[in-house]
C-alpha cells in the first residue's frame, strides 16, 4: 500500500522529518562518521517540548535498532 506524504497536515510531516534526521545522526555515528554530540546539538536546536521529546523516542529507536 502506497502512501501519499504530501497529503499529511504539518504536524505529521514534522515528525517523519525529526525521525528522519534521528535516524541518519544514529547512522552517522554507528558508522563512525559522527558523535553523539551531534545529537544533543540538533535537540539543542528544537524549542518545542513535543518536538524534543519525538526526536529523542526516535534516536532511542534506532539507538536499540543498530546496536548503539
Amino acid at each position: 500500500m502506497s502512501h501519499n506524504l504530501s497529503l499529511l497536515d504539518a504536524s505529521a510531516k514534522n515528525v517523519i522529518e525529526l525521525d528522519k534526521q534521528a535516524s541518519f545522526i544514529v547512522w552517522k555515528v554507528k558508522n563512525g562518521k559522527g558523535t553523539f554530540e551531534e545529537v544533543q546539538n540538533q535537540l539543542d536546536k528544537l524549542t518545542d517540548p513535543a518536538e524534543q521529546e519525538t526526536f529523542q523516542a526516535s534516536v532511542m529507536k534506532y539507538r536499540q535498532m543498530m546496536g548503539l
